[in-house]
Order: structure tokens, then sequence, then C-alpha cells
């Protein structure tokens, strides 16, 4: 080791805590990326397992697949494993108890389907053979029959026809088909079976609820196959790229196979899409979102040099003065950073690991069990994540020491040792406004002057404060639109069941819903009467956004009209009432027959046919008080009490189509349209703890009525949307976290380091008082110049995420009003915390002694 490296060591020693506040600060850098690095591929990780949890392991997959296509896609270079399948067929359940679900759907998988899609086991073992199957244990819940381990059982399984006229196939999304309580369909092509029992299942997660068949599994060997035969083909690739959906497409079209699906579910959380314009969009919000991350390390390693780059040029002046060249000089300096960064990047990857293993484990305990989530979030590590961090690291300490160094290189050994570069005393450079001196006093104008001599450290500062309010707003702003866009791009569904009355009875008796509504697991209700209207609407009242829509589908303006389709909802009392509340509209208004009045749904999002963008826009170009022609002249207009985006229980947005939704009154309905109209539909929406078991109860109370349950759709998107809160809110807290240090850290010690100039501003008597106002004052004007400069960067940054967000969805811009105003708050009361946590290090310092301080 030189002399100049030895020096270097020596000096990081004497200057304890200038070494220790640049290892946090090189420490917190590393931590940062680390911990957002695997929280992103955590998140990525856990996404995928749930998604074979739901949908099984698999890439692509072939329907109705011959023996010699078989084996050209088991040749494929692509293909890893075939996963074989084949929907048998259905069968009558002897004996069932539940009408609703009177067969059994056979299914036949080979041995790797059991490992690969969601079959949980429960007794027994699966089958190795196709005379063996295994049942669910739904079969005893809900049809009442008990079957065992070892029995046998011989099936006629054929196809469902549908016998009230239509004669069509139908499949497991299609429920029993009923008329006056009296099943209206039969089983054709049927074939004996005879399979022995070799285990017990759960209910697979794959059954439609509205299925009638309990799902029994039987297995498929591809060397039984026939030369007629066929069956699907799922096939785990050996490298999942982009190029996938091309070679898939190729394969299919050299072997003639005519239908090909993509597991898109799993896909998407390996960042593969054939959507061009969503693939834009990932990589776009990836590289803003990397950039803004990156920005804030760089900023906060920087720092972590620049707050003592005086004491470090003065030393350097030192070795200048003694005949070190400039190279020994920066050499002096980079050395300096690779000791900080060799204690430093061990150090901030080991506290990034092991505060995302303490936040995951702490998720877990909330995550476990909610809407069917049992997959455990488990920290990620990849080499990837673990490059990026050094590599990023590296890179910021390179910069942060080889800009001080190249500075002090470029100075006299006097001017060094004297800071001339650091300390500005013209009266130009410190001269302050004298608003400042008569409204705040002179310690505030002292406090101002303190900035301005310092300028680099003041800067610093400021630099640390906007990095920290671009990096929380870039952030919030992110991840708020990446929940908004996920709702954009889902189904609104806000119940679990839908009951309504059937043809041959076409109103639901009060009785009757009271004893629905009355089941145990119901845990909410709303009884929804609808119809529908045909309605000419103003071209002046129709949006930009619908009226293209109108005319893509070609369906343009009729003499400066559009056809608006219209839906109008009525609530009972009771529910109209909690919703007038929550919308902010006088019950009363509602339920006066003599002014019919409306709450107006006014959003809707579809997905264009064209661009493929999820596109969100009002409704209606309408304000309260306007009027909406219902139909034609017959019918009375219906006033806007109020326009709204919130949607009660029982009334779904549609992602496919327009159409304008209003809520009344039960009495403004009966005003509108007669009570007994064939036209008025009655439903009752629902939501249970136990869907299947209420579905199954409602139909035992009355035969004659349809009950829609959507509950795995609505489960699937809860759980998507609890993930997503998961990881934004994670991520959100994490910046927030990392933010609050910066500045903490960063003004906390810049105080401290300013100990010298406290204690000879006590010397000449300026008091506690005085000293605690003049540190107040700097707080503030830290805050101003950082919401001045950090305000306007994080609005741009949130217009660039923004801007990404729409190669993919089209909604409008609004600024976060409710994280701008906070971040304001925010800034005032760190920096504040920041002061006085500082303040109180250094104000009962021994004045001579810390006059004669050299090493801080």
């Amino acid at each position: 080791m030189n002399i100049v490296n030895k020096l270097t060591l020596r000096q990081l020693k004497l200057n304890k805590r200038r070494t220790l506040v640049t290892i946090l600060g090189v420490m917190i850098s590393v931590a940062m990326v680390t911990a957002v690095a695997t929280l992103f591929f955590s998140f990525q990780g856990l996404m995928q397992k749930q998604a074979i949890a739901n949908d099984g392991l698999w890439h692509v997959r072939y329907h109705a697949v011959n023996r010699d296509q078989l084996a050209a896609i088991k040749k494929d270079e692509a293909t890893k494993d075939v996963i074989l399948n084949k929907k048998l067929g259905y069968a009558e359940l002897p004996e069932g108890n539940n009408p609703y679900k009177p067969y059994l759907f056979v299914e036949a998988y080979n041995s790797l389907g059991f490992t690969s899609f969601p079959i949980e086991l429960t007794q027994g073992r699966f089958p190795e053979n196709s005379n063996e199957v295994i049942i669910s244990s739904e079969i005893a819940d809900n049809g009442g029959i008990h079957y065992h381990i070892g029995d046998m059982l011989t099936l006629q399984v054929g196809e469902r026809s549908d016998q009230t006229g239509k004669g069509e196939i139908l499949d497991e999304n299609s429920s029993i088909q009923m008329v006056n309580g009296q099943r209206k369909e039969a089983l054709i092509h049927t074939n004996s079976i005879t399979y022995t029992i070799v285990g017990m299942i759960k209910r697979p997660i794959f059954e439609p609820a509205q299925s009638p068949g309990y799902t029994i599994i039987s297995f498929v060997d591809a060397a039984g196959m026939g030369p007629e035969d066929s069956l699907d083909t799922n096939v785990i690739l050996k490298k999942i790229n982009g190029a996938l959906f091309t070679h898939a497409a190729d394969l299919a079209k050299q072997n003639n196979i005519k239908v090909v699906e993509f597991n898109e579910p799993l896909l998407r959380f390996y960042g593969i899409t054939d959507n061009v314009q969503l693939y834009h969009t990932l990589v776009s919000l990836c590289v803003i979102i990397t950039l803004i991350i990156m920005a804030g390390s760089v900023a906060l390693i920087y720092n972590a040099f620049a707050i003592s780059v005086s004491e470090r040029s003065r030393y350097l002046g030192m070795l200048s003065s003694v005949g070190a060249t400039k190279r020994q000089k920066r050499n002096s300096v980079y050395y300096e950073g690779a000791v900080i960064g060799l204690i430093s990047i061990p150090l901030g990857l080991l506290c990034g690991l092991v505060g995302m293993v303490v936040t995951f484990w702490g998720v877990n305990s909330s995550i476990q069990g909610a809407f069917g989530i049992n997959q455990d979030f488990r920290v990620v590590v990849t080499p990837m994540s673990i490059m990026i961090a050094i590599t990023v690291s590296l890179f910021t300490i390179f910069v942060s020491t080889y800009i001080p160094a190249r500075r002090a290189s470029k100075i006299s050994a006097m001017d060094a040792i004297r800071q001339t570069m650091d300390i500005k005393l013209s009266g130009k450079d410190v001269k302050t406004s004298k608003f400042v001196r008569h409204v705040l006093g002179i310690e505030a104008e002292f406090g101002l002057k303190n900035l301005k001599r310092n300028k680099r450290r003041y800067q610093a500062v400021v630099l640390s404060l906007v990095i920290s309010i671009v990096l929380f707003l870039s952030v919030s702003f992110f991840t708020a639109n990446l929940e908004k866009t996920f709702k954009l791009s889902q189904a609104d569904i806000n119940y679990d069941l839908q009951v309504s009355a059937s043809a041959e009875k076409p109103d639901l008796d009060q009785d009757h819903i009271r004893s629905i509504v009355s089941l145990t697991h119901v845990t909410e209700y709303s009884l929804v009467k609808r119809i529908n209207f045909d309605s000419l609407i103003p071209a002046s009242y129709v949006p930009t956004l619908v009226s293209n829509w109108f005319d893509n589908i070609g369906q343009p303006s009729q003499s400066g009209k559009y056809a608006y389709q219209v839906e109008v909802s009525a609530l009972d009392d009771e529910h109209l009432q909690s919703y007038a509340k929550q919308t902010g509209v006088d019950f009363q208004t509602l339920v006066n027959p003599k002014q019919l009045s409306a709450i107006v749904i006014n959003t809707t999002s579809y997905q264009d046919s064209l661009s493929r963008k999820f596109i969100e826009t009002s409704v209606l170009n309408a304000v309260k008080g306007d009027s909406i022609e219902l139909g034609n002249d017959k019918f009375p207009k219906v006033r806007v009490a109020a326009l709204t985006n919130e949607a009660p229980m029982g009334v779904t947005l549609s992602r496919e189509s327009i159409s304008l939704k209003l809520i009344v009154s039960q009495r403004v309905l009966d005003a509108l349209y007669p009570k007994d109209s064939d036209e008025l539909s009655l439903n009752l929406y629902l939501k249970s703890t136990d869907p299947l078991d209420t579905q199954y109860k409602i139909q035992k109370l009355n035969s004659q009525v349809y009950v829609y349950n959507i509950f795995q759709a609505r489960r699937n998107n809860e759980q998507n949307m609890l993930l997503i809160d998961v990881f934004t809110y994670g991520f959100v807290a994490l910046i927030t976290i990392i933010s609050i240090a910066n500045i903490f850290n960063t003004i906390s010690t810049s105080l401290i380091l300013k100990t010298k100039e406290i204690a000879m501003l006590r010397s000449v008597g300026m008091t506690p008082k005085g000293i605690n106002k003049m540190i107040h004052s700097e707080s503030v004007f830290y805050g101003i110049k950082s919401l001045i400069y950090g305000l306007p960067l994080g609005v741009m940054g949130m217009y660039l995420i923004y801007r990404a967000f729409m190669g993919r969805f089209n909604y409008g811009f609004s600024l976060p009003w409710s994280s701008l105003i906070g971040v304001c708050a925010a800034v005032f009361l760190i920096v504040s915390a920041s002061m006085a946590y500082g303040s109180t290090k250094v104000k009962n310092v021994n004045i001579i002694d810390a006059l004669k301080q050299e090493n801080v």
C-alpha cells in the first residue's frame, strides 16, 4: 500500500462521523436498489405461482390434436413437456339430490397433468390407467352421494344436447336447461365406461360454478390413441420469450392444427405478450421507473460524498502542498470510494434483502387465505437483481468521487486548504432581501446567509429533498395508475350471485326474497328492478370518444342525435338511501314522483377494436339539472340529480359496449313505466361467504328461478387486485421510508457539520432561543427551495408515466392533489424533525471544544 492510500485510510479513521455518514448513505442507496429489484422479482414470482395455482402450468395449448400432430409437437425443439387432456363428457349421477347438478363431468389427464394442473388430492392416489378415476368431494357435500375408494362406477358418458328446441351441444359453461322445474336436455352419443375409484380430490378451481356436473378425473395415455382419436395438448416450453407466439402459430399451420391457445394469465407475469401496444407500454414504464430509481440512487450516494466536499478538499490541498500529483490526489479519492464501497455494498445488499424478508413475513399473515390466495410471498433473489444493485452502486460511487477529485485537483494547495471554493463571502453572494429581516427577524437572515455561504452543502441538502419528492410523487402516481388500469381492463363485478325470475314465473315473490336474504352465508344483497330504453341523445351531449365509438361500430348520428341504450335501474328505498348518501344526493329528491330524478353513472370503459386500447370516458356531457329523454315522446323526461363514477351493487359497468345507466327510486320507475309490464326485470344480487352452498339452498327453496353464480370470476379479480395492492403500497412505503431516511440523514448531518459555526454564534452572544429560530428558519428555506424545484419535476415525472400508460389505455390525466398536499406537509415536517434532531447534538457542545474541533 502506498503512502497516499495509507493517509487516506488515516483520514477516514480520524473523520469517523463523516466516514460513517458516507457509508450509511451508500448503504441506504444499495439497500433501496436491492429492495426495489427484489420486490419486483418477488412480486413477479408470486403472481406466476398464483396463476399456476389458478390455471395450471402450461404455456401453449393445441386443441383437438391427433396422433401424428401430437408426435410433431413432441419433436418440436421448443417443447419441454406435454400435458395431455381430454374432456370425455357427461354421465348421469345416480340418485343425486341436486336437480341443478345432476351429472358427473369426466375429464382425463396424463400423469404430468395431475401435478401441473390445480388438482388437490385429499385421499388415495392418482389414476394410473384409463379405468381408474378420482372423484370430487363436492359429490358428497353438495350432491348427497357418498362414494368410497375402491367403489366401481359404470357410467354412460356422452354429450349434453339442448331439448328446448335449439338442439345445440352444451358444454361445462352452460347451466342446466330447465322449464317448469323439469330438465330440458338429454345425453346423446353415450359410451359405457366402468371406473374404479382410487382417490378423492377437492372441488377443482377450474370447474365453472354454473356447471351442472361434478368433476371426476381419469387417466389418458398417448399410447392408447387410435387414428381417429383427438385430445388437447398443453405444452410446457423450454424457453419463454416473445417468439413463442409466432413459433406456436407456425407449428400449428405446418401440422394443420386448427386452434391454438396461450396461457395469457401466466405469460403476462413473465413479461410476455403478443400485444404490441401492451409490450411497448410495459417497456416504457420499466424504463421510466428504472431511471427514476437510478436517479434517486445516484443523488443519494453523491450527497453522501458532497456533504463533506469541503473537508475532503482541505485534505487534498494538504497532499498537494507536500508534492502530491493530480493523479495521486484523484487516486486517493477513488481509493476512499473503493474502501467505502467495499464496506457499504455488502451491508446494503444484506439490509435490502433482510428488509424484504421481514416485510414479506408480515405481509404473508395478511394475504394468506384472502380471496383464495394460497401462495406465500417469498423473497426471490436473482443474479439480475444483485447485479443491478452492485452495478448502480459502483457507477454512482465512481461519479461521486470523480467530481470532487477532479475539482480539487485543479485548485491550488492554498485555496484548497482555505476552502475558498466552498465558502462564498462576497456581498453579492450572501445578499438577502430586507423582507427576511423585517418580517422573519435577524435570526432568519443569519440562517439564510449561512445557507448561501455554505452553498455546496445547501445545494446537496436541497438536491436530496428534490430527489425524494420526485421519487415519492412518481412512484405513488405509478402505483395508483397501475391499480386504475387493472380495474379498466377487468369486468366490474360487485356481487357473487344473481337470482332472476324464470319465464314460467316472471316475478320474485317477496316471501321468497326474504327467505333468500336470510340464508346463513348471505352477507349483503340488493334488489334491482330494471328496464331498457332506446333513446336518441343530441350530439351536443355526446363526448367525442363516445361518438367515435358509435362511428366505429357503424352507428353514426342520425339527424344530429345518437342512439343510446339507456338502462334504468330502481333500487329499494333502503339501498337507494345509502347510495344517495354516498353520491351526495338528497334522498327526497329521488323519491318525488312529480319531479322525476335520477343519478347518472357517468363513466364507462371499453377496449377499442382497432387500437386494442382500454379507454375510459364519460358517457354524457351533462350537468346537474339537465334533462334526459327516454325512448319517444310518450315517456316523461328524467332530470339529472347527480353524476357519479360509483355503481351500486348489481349494476355492472360494461367493458364491451357503451350504455347510459340511470339509478332511480321505485316510485320514479313506476311513473315511467307500468308495474306489470313484461319488459321489466327483477333481479336479486347477493354476496355470500359460501356462494356454492348459497346457490344450492336457493334452488332448493324454489326451483323456478335462475341463479347465476359468478363468484369465481369475482374472486380471481379480487385476488389479482389484492396482490397488486400489496405490490403497489409496498413499493410506495419502501420509497417513502428511504426518502425520509435520506432527508433525515442529509439534513441532520449537514447541521452537525456546522458545529463550529453555531459555537461561534453562541460565543458572540446569540441566545438558545435565537439559535432555535435560526435553525427553524433554515428548515423553512430548505423546504421552500426543494418544493420550488421538486414539485414541477415530480409533475413532469408523473406525466411521463401517464404517457407510457397511454400506449395501452386512454383516460384523462389528473394531478393527485392528495399526494401533492401530503408531500408538501411531509417535507416541512421531516425537515423540521431533522433540524431539531441535529440541533440537540450541537447546541450543548462546549464552545471552546467546538471551535477547536477539526474532525467531525
